[in-house]
């Protein structure tokens, strides 16, 4: 399964219908903020696939469009403290937005943080029952605490997910938020049993969907 993820910077390749044969294998979107809804909205009429997001703290609550006002971009599935399971059987959940450094939207102190992944908890325990494992994919904006974030406060990392991957293990945590500058930048880290990618711009995944059909086998309901 091919995932293409995409953060912070609208880029001008993927906003033309050459997309449709550069990502033709393409599976699933994933959007970690700060992204405007039309250019979601292109890739989703486009490519034909399932998109799945977070808000970023720099997008706008309200959208205005020649189509009208609209708070989400239209197709998607947002993911804020949300599980969900996608057809092929991939679990992801997310969370949306930064820490607060400003009265701008989207941003939280550590410990809204912290109250909004143990909403996510009733729904992780249901999966380790149900599907034999909690998660696969986590998403969020802003990065974990220490791993790819930066000392200042609008880029600090968040405790909360750094807890969240050390305990519920899930293959895959994808984040924007953190720029970048520089060849030499760190946008991927292993983590105990999960690999933590910054997709600014954007990023190409290759998910192997052994441990999702594994699951799935392991259920005899969902046979």
């Amino acid at each position: 399964m091919k995932i293409l993820a995409v953060s912070d910077v609208e880029l001008g390749f993927l906003y033309q219908p050459q997309i449709s044969d550069r990502f033709k294998d393409v599976d699933m979107i994933i959007g970690c903020g700060d992204l405007p809804f039309y250019y979601l909205e292109y890739m989703i009429s486009t490519l034909n696939i399932p998109l799945y997001y977070v808000n970023g703290n720099h997008v706008s609550k309200t959208e205005y469009t020649t189509g009208g006002e609209r708070t989400s971009p239209w197709g998607a599935i947002n993911l804020h403290k949300r599980c969900v399971v996608d057809d092929t059987g991939v679990i992801l959940a997310g969370i949306q937005g930064s820490l607060r450094y400003n009265l701008g939207a989207f941003q939280y102190t550590q410990g809204e943080m912290w109250q909004r992944v143990f909403q996510l908890l009733p729904a992780f325990f249901f999966n380790k029952i149900w599907y034999g494992r909690y998660l696969d994919i986590f998403v969020s904006h802003a990065p974990p605490w220490q791993i790819h974030d930066q000392p200042d406060l609008a880029h600090q990392g968040i405790k909360a997910f750094r807890w969240l991957i050390k305990v519920f293990q899930p293959i895959y945590h994808l984040h924007g938020h953190i720029h970048i500058y520089r060849n030499d930048a760190v946008t991927k880290t292993k983590f105990l049993k999960t690999t933590i990618l910054n997709c600014y711009g954007y990023r190409e995944i290759n998910f192997d969907m052994h441990p999702v059909i594994e699951g799935l086998q392991r259920n005899p309901f969902l046979r």
